[in-house]
């Protein structure tokens, strides 16, 4: 018996796992395969929304949380770790969108963010390598990303630095529930009790949850990217271009992504979305037709029908909570997410009022 179970061991999971642990909860993870190796360590790790004034307002308020928050939990993790997740304010360079010049400057100043217009021929006073500084562009300074596999290895080497119990390889089957509460849950090796359990699975939460009737719309879109081994120096800001964005990491490597397909569980990478997405880089950073695609992947995002997500008690199961459903921004959205729920979990207020996110709530 332990008093909180967490299902899904990404990088919601861990983090709320920890926030659980901080205030004296005994906690154990359980994982179908190895933590942080689904959709939180496949992703690109940029700290905010893509055309974050194209969102509703409770997916502003948990990016706003997570992003004066991000800093220090980087710091705290990699001293504990010795990995560092390098949270780097890289900048966000939208281009090619003047149309939506006037909504995205009311949007930030209603919200006290740094939003530059910036006029056609000086976009790449920002960005250099960009092949036409014609266009114009908006620019938003504060923007950081964080390297996700990194931030989920750093993630992982925090709990055991705070013997925080997991498990890996360790599949759920199904939720036990009676009596409307839930009594834990029922893994391949025998059943494990919990006063709460927690269903922070991704892409496949729904499926679990269905099992024990309780509903929520959440369905995997896979994402396919692509990493150039470049150098150092070839591109300095993150770069956003319809629906293309190029992010530079440290090391030089830069990452191309994302696809949105609507294709159930697979996995699987293609040869076109590889061109396509080797085409589109090159089209913005001719510098990048120099360098090798060293990787191509994929990883399955928990979609949901507005991008909100699903967060704390179900009001059917009582016990039974949920942090799923973040579509493109577990990693953005997510520090504020674990801290919701962790804190209904506990009987504490809240951060942010949870009502948006609530299970039972119109999505």
């Amino acid at each position: 018996m332990t008093d909180c179970l967490i299902v899904g061991g990404g990088l919601l999971g861990m983090l709320t796992a920890r926030f659980l642990h901080d205030a004296g909860a005994e906690v154990l993870v359980l994982d179908k395969s190895a933590l942080g190796h689904e959709a939180s360590w496949a992703g690109g790790g940029i700290l905010s929304p893509l055309y974050p004034w194209r969102y509703p307002e409770p997916v502003t308020a948990l990016a706003t949380y997570s992003q004066q928050h991000y800093p220090a939990l980087a710091e705290a993790i990699a001293t504990e770790s010795g990995i560092d997740p390098e949270w780097t304010q890289s900048g966000l360079l939208v281009v090619d969108e003047a149309g939506e010049r006037d909504a995205a400057q009311a949007w930030a100043r209603g919200h006290g963010l740094v939003l530059e217009a910036v006029p056609p021929g000086e976009v790449a006073g920002i960005e250099p390598a960009l092949a036409d500084g014609r266009h114009a562009g908006l620019w938003m300074p504060e923007v950081a990303q964080i390297r996700n596999p990194r931030l989920v290895k750093a993630m992982r080497g925090s709990l055991v630095a705070r013997h925080i119990a997991y498990r890996e390889h360790a599949g759920v089957e199904r939720l036990v529930v009676a009596d409307g509460r839930v009594l834990g849950v029922q893994t391949v090796e025998g059943e494990i009790r919990a006063d709460r359990v927690l269903v922070a699975s991704g892409a496949w939460s729904a499926g679990l949850l269905a099992q024990a009737g309780v509903r929520i719309e959440v369905a995997p879109v896979r994402g396919q990217m692509i990493l150039f081994g470049a150098k150092p120096g070839v591109l300095t800001r993150i770069v956003l271009a319809g629906d293309r964005y190029l992010i530079p990491r440290r090391d030089g490597h830069i990452l191309c992504g994302s696809t949105l397909e609507h294709v159930g569980f697979d996995k699987a990478t293609t040869q076109a979305a590889m061109e396509e997405l080797h085409a589109a880089a090159i089209e913005r950073v001719p510098a990048l037709a120099e360098y090798p695609v060293v990787k191509h992947w994929s990883g399955l995002r928990p979609g949901s029908p507005q991008g909100i997500p699903y967060l704390g008690e179900h009001p059917e199961v009582r016990g039974l909570y949920v942090n799923a459903g973040h579509f493109r921004n577990g990693v953005v959205l997510g520090l504020a997410s674990a801290r919701i729920v962790a804190d209904q979990m506990l009987g504490r207020t809240p951060p942010l009022d949870p009502a948006p996110y609530a299970p039972a709530a119109p999505h």
